[in-house]
C-alpha cells in the first residue's frame, strides 16, 4: 500500500491522550489528541532500536505531519529549518553579510522561523567545503583508491573543516578523494517536517548524481550521521523501489565503516580522553560499532553517552521545546562533560549534537575526522 493511501477518517492513538488507552480518536491525521502525542517526539529515533516494539515513531510523526498540512499553510519553523538547504545556498553568496543580518535581527529572524529566542544562530561558513575542494592546493597526485563524499548541507555551509578533515584522512588512508559535480542532499530537513514532495525530488536527484560513480564502484562516504542514516534507511520509504534505491544506499559508508572495512589502522591515539555523543540516528539505523572499533584500535579512552543531546535536528531550536532539550541534555551528556574534565575531547560526529555542546556547555564537539586529522599531525 502507497503510504498516502492510508485511510485518514481515524487514527489509533496508543498512550495515555484521547477518551481511552488504545482508543480511535475521531478526526484523522488532524486530531488535536494525535497532535498532543507528538508534540514532544524528539524524532530520534531511539525507540526503532531501543524499544522491543521496534515501531519508529519518526518516521510516523513525519507522516502525521505531512498528511496534517497538505495543501495548507504549515508551521514557520517548516519553512525556516525545514528549507535550511534552500536558504544556506543562498546565504553562500555572502555569507558574512548573511550572518551579519541574522546577527542584527536576531530576535526578529528568529520569531519568523519560529526558533527560540535562547538558541543562538549558527554561522554560515566564510567559505564552503565544495568551494575549498575546487580551489584546494596543492592538489594531491592522482592515485589511490576513489572515495565519493556526499557533501551534505551542514558540512558544506556551516563546519567545511569536518570535511577538509575527512579528506585528509582519506588521502592517507590511501583513497583519492572526489565529490559529486553538484550540490546534493538527502532530504532529511524536509522529511522530518512532512513535506514529502520536495524531500521526494530532492533525494531522487542527490542520488541520480552520485549513481555514475557507485556502478562504477566508488563508495559514497556520508560525514553528517543524520545523513547516512536518512540514505540508508529513510530513503526507502520515500522512493519507490528501482534502480536509484538498489544501488546507491547499499553504497553508502561511515567514514569510520569505510576505514574499518579497509583494516586501515588509525594514528596513535593514546593519551586521548573522550567523551563521545553517538548521533541518535546512527545509533538506531546503522549502529555506532565502527566507530568504537577504530578509536580503540587507536588506544583512545572513550566514554560513550547513552541517549540522546536534546537538540534532535530543529527539535530543540524549536519555541515551546527549549525547556525539555535542556532536560534531555542533562539527563545524560552534560553530566558526562562536567564529569570528563575541561581536557576532554567532547566527539560528535553530528551537527546538531556539536550545536547543543556549543551551547550549553560552552565547548566544541569535534567529529571522528577532525580527531584522526589531528593525530596524523602529531
Amino acid at each position: 500500500m502507497d503510504r498516502d493511501d492510508i485511510a485518514t477518517e481515524r487514527v489509533v492513538i496508543r498512550g495515555p491522550v484521547g477518551p481511552a488507552v488504545g482508543a480511535l480518536v475521531r478526526g484523522g491525521w488532524r486530531a488535536p489528541e494525535l497532535r498532543e502525542s507528538l508534540e514532544l517526539c524528539l524524532a530520534c529515533k531511539g525507540c526503532l532500536s531501543d524499544c522491543p516494539t521496534g515501531v519508529d515513531m519518526a518516521t510516523y510523526k513525519a507522516e502525521v505531519l505531512h498528511h496534517r498540512y497538505a495543501g495548507r499553510l504549515r508551521p514557520r519553523t517548516h519553512y525556516g529549518l525545514g528549507w535550511l538547504p534552500r536558504w544556506a545556498r543562498l546565504a553562500a553568496v555572502a555569507p558574512g553579510l548573511a550572518n551579519r543580518a541574522a546577527n542584527g535581527a536576531g530576535p526578529v529572524a528568529k520569531r519568523l522561523a519560529g526558533i527560540d529566542g535562547r538558541r543562538p544562530l549558527p554561522a554560515f561558513a566564510a567559505r564552503t567545503f565544495r568551494g575549498w575542494f575546487r580551489r584546494r592546493s596543492p592538489r594531491p597526485a592522482p592515485g589511490g583508491d576513489p572515495v565519493l563524499l556526499w557533501v551534505d548541507t551542514f558540512t558544506n555551509h556551516f563546519s567545511p573543516e569536518v570535511g577538509v578533515a575527512a579528506v585528509r584522512v582519506l588521502e592517507a588512508a590511501g583513497y583519492a578523494v572526489r565529490i559529486p559535480s553538484r550540490p546534493v542532499c538527502c532530504g532529511l530537513t524536509w522529511h522530518a517536517t512532512g513535506q514529502f514532495g520536495p524531500a521526494r525530488r530532492v533525494l531522487r536527484r542527490g542520488l541520480a548524481a552520485v549513481s555514475g560513480a557507485v556502478a562504477a564502484g566508488v563508495p559514497v562516504v556520508a560525514l553528517e550521521p543524520s545523513c547516512a542514516a536518512s540514505l540508508r534507511g529513510d530513503a526507502a520509504e520515500l522512493l519507490p523501489a528501482g534502480d536509484l534505491l538498489r544501488a546507491v544506499p547499499p553504497a553508502v559508508r561511515t567514514l569510520a565503516e569505510l576505514l574499518t572495512e579497509r583494516g586501515w589502522e588509525p594514528p596513535s591515539l593514546a593519551g586521548l580522553a573522550a567523551v563521545a555523543q553517538p548521533h541518535c540516528h546512527q545509533h538506531a539505523v546503522l549502529g555506532w560499532g565502527a566507530d568504537a572499533a577504530l578509536l580503540a584500535a587507536g588506544g583512545a579512552d572513550v566514554t560513550t553517552v547513552a541517549g540522546c543531546c536534546g537538540l534532535a535536528g530543529s527539535f530543540g531550536m524549536e519555541r515551546g521545546h527549549y525547556e525539555v532539550s535542556v532536560a534531555v541534555a542533562e539527563n545524560a551528556l552534560l553530566p558526562a562533560v562536567r564529569a570528563a574534565g575541561r581536557d576532554a575531547v567532547l566527539l560528535a560526529d553530528g551537527f546538531s549534537c556539536r550545536t547543543q555542546l556549543a551551547h550549553l556547555a560552552g565547548r566544541p564537539g569535534r567529529h571522528l575526522a577532525e580527531v584522526l586529522a589531528a593525530a596524523l599531525d602529531r
